[in-house]
């Protein structure tokens, strides 16, 4: 074997060994959210979080959104809310009515920058009830900046 032949070798080796760390990053499908317990909240979009204490279910609320998160938000906003930076820090986003209409405005119509999407549009793979729950646990990592 040549020199140019085992360069080539290692290339590939390289090139396949990299394209198996893109499969391990996970199944990004969105998961199903088991909300049993929640209020339900029907069809049109609340505009503020119903979940917020008083809830009287607000730790549940806060078990399925911490769940949720897990599976859906994770990936990409990092584990427990704190970004590597692929995404916003979702510590930091403004607790209260203020903070839900840009989640919302989020979650409903994701983001797009030039054509490339940068957030899927969440509401349509989650019911509300499992948004609002993400939103519910999101608030119990808050800090300001």
């Amino acid at each position: 074997m040549n020199k140019h032949n085992i360069w080539r070798a290692l290339l590939a080796a390289g090139v396949l060994s990299i394209s198996s760390l893109a499969v391990g990053h996970g199944d990004v499908t969105p998961q199903a959210v088991d909300t049993q317990g929640l209020d339900s909240l029907g069809e049109a979009w609340l505009d503020e979080n119903p979940y917020r204490e008083p809830y009287e279910k607000h730790d549940l609320a806060v078990r399925v959104g911490s769940s949720a998160y897990a599976q859906n938000c994770a990936r990409c906003h990092g584990l427990d809310a704190i970004s590597g930076g692929i995404a916003p820090d979702l510590r930091h986003l403004e607790p209260g009515l203020d903070g839900d209409d840009w989640y919302k405005e989020r979650v409903i119509n994701g983001a797009v920058r030039n054509g490339a999407v940068y957030m899927p549009k969440m509401a349509e793979h989650m019911s509300q009830e499992a948004l609002w729950a993400v939103r519910t646990f999101l608030e119990t990592k808050y800090i300001e900046e």
